[in-house]
């Protein structure tokens, strides 16, 4: 059997969303920025499916901006307010536990001279929101925080954050790639006023994104070329990617409850087992609001790599973190904002469901864990040691 698990990092197209965007490769192909008859056929799919974007967000057409991505979209997001509105200040606030693509342009943007604050989170992973308060400033310019977490599926208090940030004039930036699609979302009655998701999260294909730019909010160029987008994304709209964007985005919030309803059934059945099962393990961030679909669980005394290699063995996949991040030998940034010792983060295995996911795959995956957990624990060291009582001391985390 071959069970794919890793539905946080990428999900499968949908049949009916392929079917959408097959004549746009061959049939319908002209640039919709030409101003002949294959031009206007193109044209006309983008304008429709930026208008399906917009009405689903309750929000206008020349709102949505088409990216490659969703790291493109929050880069944009970040550095184009950055550089609108350095002149007002240049300090900038996130958390602790943002997806690469935002932790790492905060970064990049130091030696820019910008002054950053990532704020603290809870063990659950929400950011602490009194800490959050403290960290505001007369020149705080931007707050960029992710609506729910990728690896471990918490969620913000989005809408309060956007309640201060309004009050003080200040931007607000939120990284929804996790979770369009599987929550309503509308930026303007959230008080949100930069928004960017990516289709491939919800069975649409890679390569294509959105970024949601609330109108009067000015937002500085970061990539020059012609007028695409409203000047503000430069570069020849993939047209097929942008259909199917809009096509995945009608059927995700069409069947939200259904489908939400089901991963988190299958998701709760999965962590009660694993629980009843396997001893020694802690489920991460259960003790707030979590995207239905995801289980972060750390396996105590083991490495995660090896419990990824051999579930693998078996035809599943799953991740040991963010795709963004899995090449790097460094524990999970998340888990230790989090308050997790690094030598338990090694051994954190992510699970993500979609709406394929069934309960015989569960059923096979609590199996193949079990078997492969008892092997590995009986080659560990560590796990030899704790049974003779001589690791009480961080087995309490």
């Amino acid at each position: 059997m071959k069970v794919y698990l890793d539905n946080n990092a990428t999900t499968k197209v949908d049949e009916e969303v392929l079917k959408a965007m097959m004549p746009y490769f061959s049939e319908y192909y002209g640039n919709p920025f030409s101003l002949h008859l294959f031009g206007a056929e193109t044209g006309k799919a983008v304008t429709e499916a930026r208008q399906t974007i917009a009405d689903i967000l309750k929000a206008k057409p020349n709102e949505i901006i088409f990216t490659a991505s969703g790291s493109e979209a929050d880069n944009l997001a970040i550095r184009g307010i950055a550089k609108a509105y350095k002149h007002r200040g240049k300090h900038i606030i996130t958390s602790t536990i943002e997806h690469p693509a935002v932790k790492n342009t905060f970064i990049d943007l130091m030696e820019d001279g910008f002054e950053v604050t990532m704020v603290p989170v809870d063990e659950n992973g929400v950011m602490i929101m009194d800490e959050f308060k403290k960290a505001l400033r007369e020149d705080t310019i931007l707050v960029s925080v992710m609506h729910a977490n990728n690896e471990v599926g918490t969620f913000q208090p989005i809408e309060e954050i956007a309640k201060i940030t309004k009050e003080r004039k200040i931007i607000f930036h939120v990284d929804a790639v996790q979770t369009m699609g599987k929550v309503e979302i509308y930026p303007e009655k959230m008080g949100i006023d930069l928004l960017s998701f990516s289709g491939h999260k919800f069975h649409a294909p890679k390569g294509i994104g959105v970024l949601y730019k609330r109108d009067g909010v000015r937002l500085a160029r970061i990539i020059t070329g012609g007028n695409q987008e409203g000047k503000r994304r430069p570069g020849t709209s993939n047209v097929p990617y942008i259909v199917g964007l809009a096509k995945a985005l009608q059927m995700a919030v069409t069947n939200m409850k259904e489908v939400w309803d089901k991963e988190e059934k299958l998701r709760d059945y999965f962590e009660d087992e694993v629980s009843k099962r396997i001893p020694e393990i802690k489920i991460n961030g259960k003790g707030a609001k979590r995207l239905p679909g995801t289980s972060s669980i750390t396996f105590k005394y083991l490495e995660g790599e090896s419990m990824l290699l051999n579930l693998s063995l078996k035809g599943i996949a799953v991740s040991s973190g963010s795709a963004c991040s899995s090449d790097s030998l460094q524990p999970s940034h998340v888990l230790l904002a989090m308050g997790i010792p690094a030598e338990f983060a090694h051994g954190t295995l992510r699970f993500s469901l979609s709406k394929y996911t069934t309960k015989e795959e569960i059923d096979y995956t609590i199996e193949s864990l079990v078997e492969i957990i008892e092997k590995l624990r009986d080659l560990s060291p560590l796990w030899k040691t704790f049974k003779d009582n001589k690791l009480t001391n961080i087995a309490s985390f």
